[in-house]
């Protein structure tokens, strides 16, 4: 059976330039320090400024320390274990930070929150034609993470909604080029060969993703079956399928038991049969070996030709 994967068709993104990469940061709790002290002093210019000239001064000097401990303040950036912070500073991007704790950051820069974490996404229930055309309803379950924080926010509109868009699309896709189950064994099929389809759908999805930065984990078929309108013809037909393999088995297994019969009672001489007898007794125990209900038995009390 050939269960190879075949190669991943999707559509061919633009490249994107924007690519993750560390941002300028210092540690976030010095600065919070002097922030405070710069407050601290403010306060303290104002209380003791005097009066005349040196008051102006003085007033001038703890609004400055005000402003600068404010842009102390205003630049620090809090990082939680499991996310990211993207920098952007007039509306170029200029860096990501992974570091956890408290960071500090030029204050004028704009930073954008970006979780890290492994998420889980189950795409609805779609109905869809296989490749034998028959309508089946399909979906799936896709494990993911963002890799590329830079492609995240600056490459797509809305990453989590265009991850859920092409994750659906690629459920279409294979649920469509794969025929739900096949008679013989030379073509893949959506029930009967699990693991390679979900490798190919995992294949797909992460090949879609991947200009979104977004890194794809895992994917597995949680709903699998024939649409409404066709599951009880479909039934009938798998039930009509297994009595014939049922049926194919019992006769070859019959088969085989005459011809053991025969071959040992001519091997052992226990009675010579011409072929009109052998056809009579192979006759006899095929019926009593496939027939489905108990045959009356009938002793011969003549000869072997009455």
């Amino acid at each position: 059976m050939n269960t190879q994967v075949s190669s991943v068709a999707v559509p061919k993104f633009p490249a994107q330039p924007v690519s993750e990469y560390q941002a300028g940061s210092v540690p976030g709790l010095p600065i919070l320090a002097l922030g405070i002290a710069g407050v601290i002093l403010g306060v303290v210019l104002l209380i003791e400024h005097g009066q005349g000239t040196r008051a102006i001064v003085l007033s001038v000097i703890a609004i400055l320390v005000f402003i600068a401990s404010e842009l102390c303040f205003h630049g620090l950036t809090p990082v939680q274990t499991g996310e990211a912070r993207v920098v952007q500073l007039f509306g170029r991007y200029r860096g990501t930070i992974r570091t956890p704790g408290l960071q500090w950051v030029n204050p004028f820069a704009r930073r954008r929150r970006v979780s890290t974490r492994i998420r889980n996404l189950e795409t609805s229930m779609v109905k869809v034609n296989d490749a034998d055309g028959n309508p089946i309803e399909i979906a799936a379950v896709v494990v993911w993470l963002v890799e590329d924080t830079g492609k995240a926010i600056y490459a797509v509109d809305a990453f989590e909604k265009f991850v859920a868009i092409q994750a659906e699309t690629a459920v279409r896709h294979i649920a469509s080029s794969y025929a739900y189950e096949v008679g013989d064994g030379d073509r893949l099929s959506l029930r009967a060969n699990a693991d390679e389809i979900t490798a190919r759908l995992s294949a797909e999805i992460a090949a879609r993703v991947a200009s979104a930065g977004v890194q794809i984990v895992e994917s597995r078929l949680t709903r699998l079956s024939y649409a409404a309108e066709i599951a009880q013809a479909m039934l009938r037909r798998q039930a009509a399928s297994a009595v014939v393999g049922a049926r194919q088995v019992i006769v070859q297994g019959a088969v085989g038991m005459v011809k053991l019969a025969l071959t040992q009672l001519e091997e052992q001489g226990v009675v010579e049969l011409d072929e009109e007898r052998k056809a009579a007794m192979v006759s006899n125990l095929l019926v009593v070996l496939c027939s489905e209900q108990a045959t009356q038995q009938v002793v011969n009390t003549g000869s072997l030709y009455q």
